[in-house]
């Protein structure tokens, strides 16, 4: 799982955003407890791309997507800093930045515009890439809420720093 071809590939595939201002403003948006927004989409993106590419799937797709399936830049936890319920707009807000940031696939549009599925029950996913990172999202959130993730050391493996760590 943490193997340096592994870690290697997954960098090479989101290399081109990962010091992007827009995806660095994340780092200061706190998502989930304690851990940073970009944190949070770094981890769903590796174990996204974990599990694509163990399939034979598009890992690069999963990577990219996930990295930006949270790219929406306001605080969610703070009133009127968006329009709606953070869980069912914060998908499309999303997308619109990404969109901004780089053309993107249209696997990695369905992967950013549906990953909340199926809370948005109208917005099934259509790739089998974007269930992989709608799964791997809830997956690192719960795991992010009961503080798994400590006990993963997966801030230490990847390479970031979660809040406190």
């Amino acid at each position: 799982m943490w193997s340096c071809t592994n870690r290697a590939l997954f960098q090479e595939c989101i290399q081109d955003l990962i010091d992007t201002p827009s995806v660095q403003a994340m780092r200061g948006v706190t998502q989930h407890v304690d851990i940073n927004c970009l944190d949070h989409c770094i981890f769903v993106a590796y174990l996204s791309f974990l599990i694509c590419r163990r399939f034979g799937w598009d890992f690069e797709a999963a990577a990219r997507g996930g990295l930006l399936h949270d790219l929406f830049l306001y605080d969610w936890h703070e009133k009127g800093s968006h329009e709606g319920l953070h869980g069912f707009t914060h998908p499309a807000a999303a997308l619109e930045n990404a969109s901004r940031l780089c053309e993107l696939t249209d696997v990695e549009k369905d992967i950013i515009a549906k990953h909340m599925w199926p809370l948005t029950l109208r917005k099934m996913p259509r790739y089998r890439e974007s269930f992989v990172v709608s799964g791997a999202d809830k997956l690192c959130a719960l795991a992010e809420m009961l503080q798994i993730y400590r006990l993963m050391r997966v801030g230490k493996k990847l390479n970031f720093s979660y809040a406190g760590q």
